[in-house]
């Protein structure tokens, strides 16, 4: 029982040592992971949102020229469509709301607007029915026409950017279930000699010195075989003094 027990330990150390070195080296890279493909996800996101922007921009030129307001209405409801888009409206050169797909203007939205034409791409943060929208705006012509605002819901994006992260997390922690059973597999391979060298051991101290070492543990050019031919010379030593023991007493 007690060698047993032994066998277990030694077994649990090794495989026990891999597996929480495994562990550890896990966490530091699924938290970099995290770390590092949330900032790429969102940074992918806001250029598609850009893009959204600006196709919109560019597909509202033509109606801003003509003052064509039912193309823009419409063309603005199509877009509105999109995934994760919470509103869009067009602002002409003054800052006057001439077209957009929410049934009345808030004011929470309005605030913060430009009073004339905007001349470079922004980006803002804001609270629309108490949920969180990321608004980008993109003018049309250099702002000449007018500006295009498209609002994103946070909620949408967060949600999109935790289903990715958590594919790519569950496939990154599989690793340490798959390096624990490999660690255990390479324990009980490394302590499967030194066990039947134990054994061998036992049997010396018993009196048993007719069980010799086996050749593989011999043959072995690593420590373990060191270990073995040792053993094996001491068995042998010790047979050959027993035999002259015998002779002498006889």
């Amino acid at each position: 029982m007690d060698q047993e027990s032994r066998r277990v330990s030694l077994k649990w150390k090794i495989g026990g040592t891999y597996t929480a070195v495994m562990l550890i080296l896990s966490v530091i890279v699924i938290a970099a992971m995290y770390q590092l493909t949330n900032t790429m996800l969102r940074e992918q996101l806001d250029k598609r949102a850009l893009a959204v922007a600006i196709n919109l921009s560019d597909a509202t030129a033509g109606h801003l020229v003509g003052r064509n307001l039912l193309a823009l209405h419409a063309l603005l409801r199509k877009y509105s469509l999109l995934d994760g888009v919470a509103y869009a409206f067009v602002e002409d050169p003054k800052g006057e709301v001439i077209a957009h797909t929410l049934e009345t203007f808030p004011p929470e939205i309005r605030e913060g607007l430009a009073t004339s034409g905007q001349r470079e791409t922004s980006r803002r943060e804001l609270l629309l029915r108490d949920k969180t929208v990321y608004e980008t705006s993109v003018p049309v012509l250099e702002g000449q026409v007018g500006t295009v605002h498209v609002g994103f819901w946070a909620d949408a994006v967060e949600k999109e950017i935790q289903s990715n992260l958590f594919r790519i997390i569950a496939i990154i922690a599989i690793v340490p279930f798959v390096g624990a059973l490999l660690s255990f597999i390479l324990a009980h391979w490394i302590v499967r000699p030194i066990v039947g060298l134990t054994e061998v051991a036992d049997k010396v101290t018993k009196g048993d010195l007719e069980t010799s070492v086996s050749g593989k543990c011999v043959e072995s050019r690593d420590e373990i075989g060191d270990l073995a031919r040792s053993l094996e010379r001491m068995r042998s030593s010790l047979k050959a003094a027993m035999l002259r023991l015998e002779r002498e007493t006889a």
